[in-house]
């Protein structure tokens, strides 16, 4: 059953600070940004946290995720270069607030969460099914990826790998990209890889981050 959220004039005008605030921090990305927009972020919240729902910071969802800091969701989806009907496999589904900002950018997005608990919650519970029904929920090992519907446009992993999972390198298509938070001690680099259309990689090394960390194997 989609679950009903309410998105007020007072949640979008709380929305609009947390803009300015994305954008203080060094996004201008406009499509980000109005995509960021236009996703109610409180609706992935417990009610009791709906007054700071916009402050730019992550929160607990249980299971010991988290959802992401938005300016984090925005920085990773920038970086994506998402473009229309893309087919995008997301590795840690969490509060299904990543893949809702890639689904209001019009991407395919096939979403991975190793908690069985959070999966079941997501996958019955997803408050935007009938607006975002391109969006498809997994409950899987995010470091094999999905194999039966491989290659991907883009891969996007929203968790602190201890490295480069193979399998996701070889579900790239080429010409895709990776963004991948990889941990370096205490916080995580943020790479983003280009597959060239011969095969080849290209890594970036970017800022730092800290993200929960990315586990092997499924949660039941």
């Amino acid at each position: 059953m989609e679950k009903q959220c309410e998105d007020t004039f007072r949640h979008q005008a709380m929305r609009k600070q947390l803009i300015k605030i994305i954008q203080e921090k060094g996004i201008t990305n406009s499509s980000v940004l109005e995509a960021i927009m236009r996703v109610p972020r409180h609706c992935f919240l417990d009610s009791a946290l709906d007054y700071i729902a916009y402050e730019d910071r992550a929160f607990p969802i249980g299971e010991g995720q988290t959802i992401s800091q938005p300016y984090t969701v925005a920085y990773q989806t920038h970086l994506l270069e998402v473009k229309p009907y893309e087919k995008i496999l997301e590795i840690g589904t969490g509060s299904a607030y990543q893949a809702t900002v890639l689904a209001e950018l019009k991407a395919m997005v096939f979403t991975i969460e190793r908690q069985k608990g959070l999966y079941q919650e997501r996958a019955k519970n997803y408050p935007f099914t009938h607006k975002y029904p391109q969006i498809k929920f997994f409950y899987g090992d995010g470091f094999k990826g999905l194999p039966t519907f491989a290659p991907f446009d883009k891969i996007l992993v929203t968790a602190a790998a201890p490295f480069v999972p193979q399998p996701l390198i070889e579900q790239l298509k080429p010409g895709g990209i990776l963004v991948i938070p990889v941990n370096e001690g205490d916080a995580q680099r943020m790479k983003r890889i280009h597959k060239a259309v011969d095969g080849q990689l290209a890594e970036e090394l970017l800022d730092i981050f800290k993200f929960v960390p990315m586990l092997e194997g499924r949660q039941k």
